[in-house]
């Protein structure tokens, strides 16, 4: 083990807030770009626009879950190595992820833009929100590539311990976003178009100052040509280590076509505006869960190659405690200011209505959110791949019908109430599923002549006979 190595700190509490507090700061300005970008549009364009945002968003998350499985599968991998101070193996991974990246982002940039028209009515669009959804999805797609080499470049970097460097990184593309909606919507009076093409010059921004970060060498990871040589070992461990993150946003996809379809069957227009605004408000929530978990999972995948076992179980515990807080102080200021915070978006009194009574019941499960991100975290973390999808495909198979049939008898609350009913039950399968791992983890520390079998867990032949 590299004793001197950033992740080697044995201060567990100090190194998860140096790793986890830059990528909260960096993800709660995102989700700050994502609602000021949804107030600019809801003002300077309407509430139809809201809604193109909202039928666009399932095309993101696809582009996401690509993004996040490379990102999410390689950090896991690069964090290992790095435990086990393979510093080769974890530069041949950086070199792989680009390729996958570069391609894959160009495939889905072309192939999207030539059935735009298809994947926005699938998705829900009606004919009065086609055209903006339109307008918006055709610039993003464009900039495709961009988005998805500044997402994996992020995780890439946390996996090294260089939180730091993502949520300088994080934040100067939001603060950027937000200048630039300002200026192309109100300023140029681009509408909708405006804020798509802000989105993408500030992915732009990002794309260039990290490719210039691993270019100078600046971190323990380099770029370098023999990386680039398609590695299938490792591509095969990253996208099982990713398939859980790829899974999560692919359903997370899904279950945003299912419901606004189901929307625009029992609400209409206005309904699929209040899920889209809801969304954001929620992402504003989970950013601080996910910053934590992000700065959880490179301290837990290098203690676990390093054989220290202690270290990791006491970062797992401080990450619960600090996203269960989130969770439910979240929850608390959501039951208590539902109209206050929609009137930020839209000054369309019904909508505001319509968004009171949404997010009050789909706010009930918040609280539990904490946990099952933690849970989802430390299977990643140890590369067990099978069982971080399983948790991960669990809930949406509950939450897909609950979306179906609840509102046969419940009408448009039964799409929210679907919601935290999921949750509940996600609580419990994670729970089922959390604790004995973590007694496993406290085995081998307590036992030494265990953790051969940990040892194992490093390399791929071993994970994948255990896949």
């Amino acid at each position: 083990m590299n004793n001197n190595h950033i992740l080697a700190d044995s201060h567990i509490g100090r190194l998860l807030i140096k790793l986890s507090l830059p990528a909260t700061i960096g993800m709660l300005v995102m989700a700050l770009y994502n609602i000021v970008d949804t107030i600019f549009v809801g003002h300077g364009v309407g509430s139809l626009a809201i809604a193109g945002l909202t039928i666009v968003f399932p095309i993101q998350m696809i582009v996401m879950a690509v993004a996040m499985m490379v990102g999410m599968g390689a950090a896991s991998i690069i964090s290992r190595a790095l435990g086990a101070n393979d510093i080769a193996r974890a530069n041949q991974t950086l070199g792989n992820v680009l390729l996958i990246v570069v391609s894959l982002g160009i495939v889905v940039a072309v192939g999207g833009n030539l059935c735009i028209d298809v994947l926005l009515k699938i998705f829900g669009a009606t004919p009065a929100i086609l055209p903006y959804a339109r307008d918006y999805a055709r610039i993003i797609l464009a900039g495709t590539m961009l988005f998805a080499f500044a997402m994996t470049a992020n995780a890439v970097v946390r996996a090294e311990g260089r939180a730091t460097i993502a949520m300088t990184t994080m934040i100067v593309s939001s603060v950027l976003n937000i200048i630039l909606d300002a200026v192309f919507i109100f300023g140029f009076g681009w509408g909708i178009r405006g804020a798509a093409v802000a989105t993408v010059v500030s992915q732009l921004t990002t794309d260039l100052y990290l490719l210039g970060f691993f270019v100078r060498g600046k971190g323990s990871l380099k770029i370098c040509r023999v990386g680039f040589r398609p590695n299938f070992k490792i591509i095969r461990e990253m996208v099982a280590v990713g398939s859980s993150a790829f899974v999560r946003q692919i359903s997370g996809s899904l279950i945003a076509v299912v419901v606004n379809n189901t929307l625009k069957f029992y609400g209409g227009e206005l309904s699929i505006a209040v899920y889209g605004i809801v969304n954001r408000i929620l992402m504003f929530v989970f950013m601080p869960i996910f910053g934590i978990a992000q700065g959880v999972q490179p301290i837990v995948g290098y203690n676990y190659g390093a054989r220290r076992y202690a270290q990791a179980l006491r970062v797992l515990h401080l990450g619960m405690v600090c996203t269960t807080l989130i969770a439910v102080a979240g929850a608390f200021y959501l039951e208590i200011f539902p109209a206050q915070i929609f009137s930020f978006f839209t000054n369309d009194q019904q909508l505001i209505k319509l968004g009171v009574r949404a997010i009050r019941i789909i706010n009930i499960g918040t609280a539990l959110i904490g946990f099952q991100v933690i849970a989802t975290t430390l299977f990643q973390s140890l590369g067990m791949a099978r069982k971080a999808l399983y948790l991960t495909v669990a809930r949406q198979l509950v939450l897909i019908p609950l979306v179906i049939f609840l509102p046969i008898p419940f009408q448009l609350n039964g799409v929210w109430c679907a919601f935290p009913l999921s949750d509940l039950l996600f609580f419990f399968v994670s729970w089922g599923m959390y604790r004995p791992q973590v007694h496993n983890l406290k085995k081998m520390h307590l036992h030494p002549e265990l953790s051969v079998i940990a040892a194992h867990e490093v390399t791929p032949s071993a994970h994948f006979n255990r896949i």
